[in-house]
């Protein structure tokens, strides 16, 4: 299964929070899944950061990369694809990670039940 994770899940992930569910858990570390990490996460992470709206460990990047997450990188595509996509969800970091796992045929995980009426390639883990 190829997964990309929403913003949230990255961080609970890094912080074994015990917000994330078990099913996520078991889809995140299957041998069978190739999960990948959106440079729209990181940028929202840092922007958040900056604005002292969230608050990360001082080794926050080293372990991020510690991990074996693909990352995948914005394109000028799946911008231009966020422009066809309903108004379901008005913030534009999850507006662009839905607009990737569309054009890539990812599956979306993600806590938010917002984000599933975007159709059934998200997937809701809670």
């Amino acid at each position: 299964m190829r997964i990309l994770l929403d913003t949230h899940l990255v961080l609970w992930w890094l912080a074994n929070s015990p917000s994330l569910s078990e099913q996520a858990r078991t889809l995140i570390s299957s041998p069978e899944s190739t999960v990948f990490v959106s440079a729209v996460s990181h940028w929202e992470i840092w922007l958040k950061a900056s604005l002292g709206k969230l608050r990360l460990p001082p080794d926050f990047a080293a372990r991020l990369a510690t991990e074996s997450f693909e990352s995948l990188p914005l394109t000028a595509a799946q911008t231009q694809q966020i422009a066809s996509l309903p108004w379901h969800h008005r913030d534009p970091f999850d507006r662009m990670l839905i607009a990737q796992a569309q054009s890539e045929n990812l599956i979306l995980l993600t806590a938010d039940e917002v984000v599933t009426l975007y159709g059934d390639f998200v997937r809701l883990v809670r």
